[in-house]
């Protein structure tokens, strides 16, 4: 049947998934921009993982930026798969994030394996300069292996009458980029990632063992620096669990689209394809949920950020209502006038004083 002209027979079901796409795209946007903010302006937690946690930041909001838009278009059946440009840039940009996001994944979750089971290379490892290059090469990698399909040399970025959008094809002689992208930009980096992860595992669960074997014991002192060693790796475990939390988020969300293209080539099934699209399209939004969620220096980090903003406005206030005041002072001869305005004047203080303390306050706390 195909997937355009399945769509087409259903109206209901194209304007929900344009409303649904255009929901993920707007928390997306929101969502990431509001990370990027929070990690900035909070000292807490900024550290090495957090300049890749940025990156993928980043990288969530071109996706909102500069595909989700034309998904929804689609759905909406605004064509704009005729003009060449936009079928070759828009899904230049969506491949590209994919690679791009599970690399940087990749790379944190490298940080975590490095900070917990190697923690005297970190220092070397993790200088501004290489940090910089790893997000640089990162880059090179997930878009770079683009530009020969951009180019139409190794496939090409044109429309696939299947599914009724534009995607990689085979070039005129029959090569496709599509399985060496797969191979490089996911099955290489989730491979690395879940061999790191089984190290973090082994590791910590030692170390809790040991945690426990001397809370049994009575020798306390030999072992002190040794216990603070074990409980830094233990805490940097809560960190490890959100970055876990997000690589299984990432294979949950793309996960469905691969064995749908996989698995039903002809789309005999456009319901199983259009719930994968949504579920692609909903990676760009989830990550920054996870942070609050699962990391409490994030979610006191978001409370400052966004409490802060609310101060300032109320602050903004508090010369609207000095005006106001000045304007309730009595000005007539009358004494009566004059008291009354004296009283309101007075009142008006009192309640400035009040408005400005509670500002202070809270811009401490």
């Amino acid at each position: 049947m195909g997937f355009e002209p399945w769509l087409k027979e259903n109206q209901t079901i194209r304007y929900a998934a344009a409303l649904i796409t255009l929901l993920i795209m707007c928390i997306g946007i929101v969502g990431n921009s509001l990370t990027i903010l929070v990690i900035l302006k909070s000292p807490r937690i900024r550290n090495v993982a957090s300049a890749f946690i940025i990156s993928l930041g980043a990288a969530d909001l071109l996706f909102c930026i500069a595909v989700l838009p034309f998904n929804a278009s689609r759905f909406l059946n605004i064509n704009w798969i005729q003009y060449p440009i936009l079928c070759s840039m828009v899904p230049f940009f969506q491949y590209g994030n994919i690679g791009i996001s599970l690399l940087f994944i990749t790379m944190i979750t490298i940080n975590r394996y490095i900070m917990i089971v190697h923690s005297s290379l970190y220092s070397v490892v993790y200088r501004p300069i290489w940090i910089t290059s790893m997000i640089i090469l990162c880059l090179i990698i997930s878009f770079g292996m683009l530009v020969p399909t951009l180019l139409g040399k190794w496939g090409k970025f044109e429309n696939d009458p299947k599914l009724g959008s534009c995607s990689i094809i085979s070039d005129e002689s029959g090569r496709s980029s599509k399985f060496a992208l797969f191979v490089t930009g996911f099955i290489i980096p989730c491979i690395v990632i879940v061999c790191c992860y089984t190290s973090i595992f082994w590791v910590v669960r030692k170390s809790e063992q040991r945690m426990r074997r001397h809370q049994l014991s009575t020798q306390s002192d030999p072992t002190v620096t040794n216990i603070q060693s074990i409980k830094r790796k233990l805490s940097e475990w809560r960190i490890t669990k959100m970055v876990l939390a997000i690589f299984l988020s990432f294979v949950l969300c793309y996960l469905p689209i691969t064995i749908t293209k996989t698995s039903d080539p002809d789309v005999r099934y456009p319901a199983l394809l259009l719930i994968a699209y949504i579920m692609v399209y909903a990676s760009a939004c989830v990550n920054p949920i996870i942070y609050v969620i699962m990391n409490k220096q994030y979610r006191k980090a978001f409370k400052s950020v966004l409490s802060v903003g609310c101060c300032e406005k109320a602050t903004k206030r508090v010369p609207v209502l000095r005006s106001i005041s000045k304007r309730l002072q009595p000005h007539g001869k009358n004494q009566e006038d004059r008291g009354f305005g004296t009283t309101v004047s007075h009142v008006s203080s009192i309640a400035l004083e009040s408005l400005e303390y509670n500002n202070r306050i809270s811009s401490i706390a």
